[in-house]
């Protein structure tokens, strides 16, 4: 136990030992160093009378006005359990009522009504106001000055202590709620100011509006990073679809342009990684500008862009239900190009796309070449999106069949060889290798020896996720949020997956929620496999940006996730997380550290995404019906694998 709560206890017991003091005179029982002769303000509490207790319980009553016609009961409870302490602090309200021929008359000319049991003793509480349970260890610091609600670390940015902070919400009760209602609202305000124009009509937003940093590309509109803003316009009530039809419209004229970088010209199909508007104040005329990979860091045209604009579409249809726009022409030739860049045939014995390093939210060297678990979770929920807008006209049916053969094979093989567990992890360490024939376990010729120390520490008893990548004899074992959850929205995961997928989440909440929501992978790269996996990367190291760094973006897709599998309880603590610091942060791109705490060294303030990421998340848990706009249920026509993976390989 604390000298402060030996201190705590020895002046309850005094006070208890001592005759009951006149009503001008008394002092608080939480301050054991205040003068017996020191005079009383008029709001400070009077000490009426103590209940004798035993050694692990006493009560003491004391009034905050002079006519003592409210007096609070405080109940002081101790246990120890080891090497912990817990103090119970229970206080009820009493409000006097007296009566003429049931009350005893002071000399004050107060009141007080007698219990016809025990004489003298107050009664009637009106309700049990608050309960606070202090937690503290022996080698706890004895100038501690408010009890501890929940564990909260001390953050950089919040300056004073999150302890205070978070104890005077809950004790005022709701506060949080206001704190929420002003952040929505702060949010809008900038989400609005974000809005990008073209003759005269919102087509996108800005991805950020640091007024302190350089523009660079972050005053285009990006398709990737529209998508929460998107979302988030869609969902508000009453909804402000036009935006989202104006972004989808405009990306896909922009599709039909020639793409070529040096003397080589891509595909058809390939959606533009951003745009801008370019002003001619002289011509009085603006014009689009895209950028199909072509001035992106490494030169790497976006994989996911087409993917996640099949997906806004499917969502703006679901919640306008405007089927108009997704029947024109010229937006079932967008989907189809889009669609055939993936279905064509090649050298590949996998259903999986094969992609290189930068292709998609993580758009820098990663060491995630090869079939990334992010970019397959979202050619499947494109592929399932598009089936359900594709028509059967012309070459339509053919598509829609090899959609769905693909859809088949593709969830097959992710719900197979990418799923890991306690069990499968266990089954990889046992593998043998050079096998050789159709019945190998270890199709993949995985060397044992190549899983890293680190999983064995992470993989709980309870839990599982999808790893990040498989081909031949490797297998990247990092978590990567965005694919798992996707494979959750989109029902790549089965439901039981889906289920160990949050448990995981749940199980290892330090590592990959930690202070400030979200870990975009985990763990980060470091030392050599930094040097060989990033090339020397400055800004993906340890911990920071795409590195392990944390990402307040991601908080929309582990609402819907949470919400979809039944716990949106997980999404409610990440909300409560980054309701703390987010606003008071500038709404920064991201989060160093590996737990989050520090703004990123290079991340711009007033991030776009961030702030719609926000919104949508709270709009999800407020009104769990939008997640509909963003999920899709289990397809019972697709066959599932056997959930056992001990002959995956």
């Amino acid at each position: 136990m604390s000298k402060m709560q030996r201190d705590f206890l020895n002046d309850a017991k005094e006070a208890e030992a001592a005759p009951p003091p006149a009503l001008t005179n008394s002092f608080s029982a939480v301050d054991g160093d205040c003068p017996e002769k020191k005079s009383l303000s008029d709001n400070e509490p009077k000490l009426v009378a103590s209940s004798p207790g035993s050694k692990e319980h006493s009560s003491i009553f004391y009034s905050t006005t002079d006519d003592l016609s409210e007096v609070t009961s405080v109940d002081l409870t101790i246990s120890e359990k080891s090497s912990t302490d817990f103090i119970v602090i229970e206080t009820s309200k009493c409000t006097v009522e007296p009566k003429e021929n049931d009350s005893e008359s002071l000399e004050d000319g107060v009141s007080i009504k007698k219990d016809s049991s025990e004489s003298g003793e107050i009664v009637k509480p009106e309700k049990v106001q608050k309960m606070v349970r202090l937690q503290s260890n022996e080698n706890m610091s004895d100038n501690v000055n408010l009890p501890k609600a929940m564990s909260l670390k001390p953050c950089p940015s919040v300056g004073t202590s999150l302890e205070i902070y978070d104890y005077v919400m809950r004790s005022n009760g709701g506060g949080g709620e206001n704190n929420g209602a002003a952040m929505m609202e702060e949010a809008w305000e900038r989400l609005k100011k974000s809005y990008v124009y073209f003759k005269g009509k919102p087509v996108g937003t800005f991805a950020a509006m640091d007024p302190m940093a350089e523009a660079l590309n972050y005053n285009q509109v990006f398709v990737r990073d529209f998508v929460p803003t998107g979302l988030a316009c869609l969902m508000r009530d009453p909804a402000e679809p036009e935006i989202v039809k104006n972004f989808l419209l405009k990306t896909l004229h922009l599709q039909g342009w020639e793409k070529r970088i040096d003397n080589f010209t891509l595909g058809e199909g390939v959606m533009p990684a951003s745009f801008k508007v370019l002003s001619n104040s002289h011509q009085q005329k603006e014009t689009l500008i895209a950028d199909f990979g072509g001035s992106a860091i490494g030169r790497v045209a976006p994989v996911d862009s087409g993917f996640w604009w099949i997906i806004l579409l499917r969502s703006y249809t679901k919640c306008t239900g405007d089927y108009t726009l997704a029947e024109r022409p010229e937006v079932q030739r967008g989907m189809k190009l889009i669609l055939n860049l993936c279905l064509s045939d090649g050298f590949d014995t996998f259903p999986t796309l094969l992609c290189a390093d930068g292709c998609s939210m993580i758009d820098r060297r990663m060491g995630i070449y090869g079939y990334p678990i992010e970019i397959q979770a979202l050619f499947y929920f494109a592929l399932r999106c598009a089936r359900q807008m594709l028509k059967p006209e012309r070459d339509g049916k053919e598509l829609i069949e090899r959609i769905d053969k693909r859809i088949t094979a593709l969830s097959y093989h992710i719900q197979k060889y990418y799923w890991l567990d306690f069990t499968q992890l266990n089954n990889i360490y046992r593998y043998k290798t050079e096998e050789y024939s159709h019945t190998a376990v270890n199709k993949f010729n995985v060397i044992p020896d190549s899983i890293p120390d680190w999983v064995f520490d992470f993989m709980p008893l309870r839990g599982g996720y999808l790893i990040g990548n498989v081909s031949p004899a490797r297998m990247d074992f990092r978590w990567f949020l965005v694919g798992n959850c996707i494979a959750i929205l989109s029902s790549l995961a089965t439901p039981a997956q889906a289920t160990a997928i949050m448990d995981l989440i749940e199980e290892r909440w330090e590592d990959l929620i930690g202070e400030m929501p979200l870990k975009i992978s985990y763990p980060a790269l470091e030392g050599h496999e930094w040097r060989i996996g990033t090339g020397y990367d400055p800004k993906n190291t340890r911990w920071s940006y795409h590195n392990g760094g944390s990402w307040p973006v991601l908080l929309w897709l582990l609402a819907a996730a949470s919400i979809k599998t039944g716990r949106p309880q997980i999404a409610k603590r990440a909300i409560e997380l980054v309701e703390q610091r987010l606003s008071k942060d500038g709404w920064p791109e991201y989060y160093d550290g590996k737990t989050g705490r520090y703004v990123g060294k290079q991340a711009r303030k007033y991030q776009t995404w961030s702030i719609a990421g926000y919104l949508v998340a709270k709009m999800m848990v407020e009104n769990p019906s939008n997640l509909l706009m963003i999920s899709l249920e289990e397809d019972k026509k697709i066959a599932k694998p056997k959930l056992t993976r001990s002959a995956s390989f």
